[in-house]
């Protein structure tokens, strides 16, 4: 299961250069590949992204939790 410390951590990398590793943490491939050839959206979406990690957090763990069922576990 994800963590939302960690993908906050994550988030936070971006201040040394790597943006949208939380992204991809959380299974958005795409949008973290345009978050790290863009800079994060120029920065605006690393900021939308301070309040959209709890949600982007549960949605992972929802699809893993999906997952788990469809495979019996």
């Amino acid at each position: 299961m994800r963590s939302t410390g960690i993908s906050y951590l994550l988030w936070f990398l971006c201040f040394i250069g790597f943006f949208g590793i939380h992204r991809f943490y959380n299974g958005r491939w795409i949008t973290g590949i345009i978050w790290f050839l863009t800079g994060g959206c120029f920065l605006i979406g690393q900021l939308v992204d301070l309040f959209l990690i709890p949600v982007m957090t549960e949605r992972a763990n929802f699809k893993a939790r999906a997952e788990l069922i469809r495979a019996g576990y």
